[in-house]
């Protein structure tokens, strides 16, 4: 019929298409295992970094207790570290999966999240030393680093929920 639907007739040779197997090394397991053990140790860290760096803009470094002033930059540290070595695993998995379609989108939604986050972790840290002194750029420390706390667990959440 003129202007109705039209049924398209498919070759007897189309067949659906099969899914290639995709075949992960052990490696790949060590560092995904390595890369998830990690990422449980991200939200302490953030809310010690959180908590540790409020007290210092709110009460002054001078007031502050000697553990709040210690404990800042060691959790920073420790961020910057899983960070470091998550993205170094990350990043080596996403291109060992690169040839498998199964969570594509997620893997690379997950993995530009957290590079975005490695990026303001990394200008935070930059500016700590001048934070201290200046309260325009402790304003511009703090935001940048709950930025990318933020950006991170949206990356975190994408495949924790994802799975």
């Amino acid at each position: 019929p003129a202007g109705g639907p039209r049924l398209a007739v498919a070759p007897a040779d189309t067949g659906t298409r099969k899914r290639r197997l995709v075949e992960y090394s052990e490696g790949y397991g060590r560092r995904l295992a390595i890369h998830r053990t990690l990422s449980w140790s991200m939200l302490p860290l953030f809310a010690t970094s959180y908590y540790t760096g409020n007290r210092l803009s709110r009460d002054g470094r001078a007031a502050s207790p000697t553990w709040v002033r210690r404990t800042h930059p060691i959790a920073a540290g420790a961020t910057a570290a899983v960070f470091g070595v998550n993205t170094v695993t990350g990043v080596w998995n996403l291109w060992a999966a690169r040839k498998d379609p199964e969570g594509r989108t997620r893997r690379i939604l997950h993995s530009t999240l957290f590079l975005l986050a490695d990026a303001g972790f990394a200008y935070a840290g930059s500016i700590g030393d001048q934070a201290r002194d200046n309260g325009a750029i402790r304003n511009r420390h703090r935001t940048i680093a709950l930025s990318s706390m933020g950006v991170s667990t949206a990356g975190w959440l994408v495949m924790l929920l994802g799975q």
